[in-house]
């Protein structure tokens, strides 16, 4: 297998360790824990009463994957919605005495070639997620799936997305240290998700999250692939302003695929401006597919030291 473009450090699989909540944090999540208390799924029922469906299944991937990894609802409590795509929405929760993000997935019924889409990226996450340990890869804590809804528990990231965190920032303000400190931490995870032969498929600022410490770490892992299985990308899995012309034509992809993302990402950091600012999601694509993005690149100058020293 070919050597990874994000190489810049290669940190060894941390051994799992008994995570302490700190005494400062107990106070907190205590009162969090009340405000979800009438949100508390210690029954079928009371989950079913959320998630408007009586069925229940349990995520099984194999029995070893069950044991481990399926969710405990008895220890789930639910908070606000603060994310929302076409077919999912995210929660704040608490799940075992931590905070948590809970991905609610639904899956619809009356198309079955939705349907059929939906619960592949939802396996191939819990799959790949549940396998990976890396201090720059989003933390997979638990899933279940008790149908229309399948749910997917990671570690709460308190600092949102990279992309809110650039929208808040004036073009160009970002200093040199903070660019390369973010840059890092992408790449390292990246690196990692390379050495483990996977390939994310979608990196984009709106899939990096931040926490506390102004960490990123790399998430959203539905479209993502094992890079000896990754097939022609028929239905543009990915975001045209970040996915590369491979992607966008449909033809075979590999692991280059994400560093063309990083280098989108690397030109949000730098200009804190969204890609292809001014067009359309499909413009930018055929813009891509058809090598007219020269203006677009070369933006970047702007950022640049005139003193090549310095640069």
């Amino acid at each position: 297998m070919a050597s990874s473009c994000f190489h810049a450090f290669r940190l060894r699989r941390p051994k799992s360790k008994t995570l302490t909540i700190p005494s400062s944090s107990k106070s907190h999540l205590n009162s969090e824990m009340d405000s979800l208390e009438r949100k508390r799924f210690d029954s079928m029922e009371s989950w079913s009463m959320i998630l408007e469906s009586e069925n229940v299944e349990t995520w099984e991937a194999s029995k070893e994957d069950q044991e481990e990894w399926t969710a405990d609802l008895s220890q789930l409590f639910i908070g606000n919605k603060f994310a929302s795509g076409a077919h999912s929405r995210i929660y704040r929760g608490i799940y075992k005495q931590r905070a948590v993000a809970v991905k609610m997935v639904r899956i619809p019924n009356q198309n079955e070639e939705t349907k059929t889409l939906l619960e592949q990226e939802f396996k191939c996450e819990v799959a790949l997620l549940s396998r990976l340990f890396h201090p720059n890869i989003v933390q997979f804590i638990a899933a279940c799936k008790k149908p229309p809804v399948y749910c997917i528990i990671t570690e709460y990231m308190s600092q949102g997305t990279l992309r809110m965190y650039l929208n808040k920032k004036e073009p160009y303000s970002l200093s040199t240290e903070t660019i390369l400190r973010l840059a890092l931490d992408i790449s390292r995870g990246m690196e990692y998700l390379h050495s483990q032969g996977v390939i994310h498929r979608d990196l984009k600022s709106n899939n990096l999250l931040l926490n506390d410490e102004m960490r990123v770490k790399v998430a959203d892992f539905g479209t993502s692939c094992l890079e000896t299985q990754c097939q022609e990308t028929k239905g543009n899995k990915g975001t045209y302003r970040w996915m590369a012309p491979e992607m966008i034509k449909e033809k075979h992809c590999s692991r280059k695929v994400d560093v063309y993302s990083f280098g989108i990402v690397l030109w949000e950091l730098t200009t804190a401006l969204l890609p292809f600012q001014g067009m359309t999601p499909v413009q930018a694509a055929f813009a891509v597919a058809e090598k007219v993005i020269s203006e677009f690149f070369c933006e970047i100058t702007h950022w640049w030291p005139l003193d090549k020293q310095k640069q």
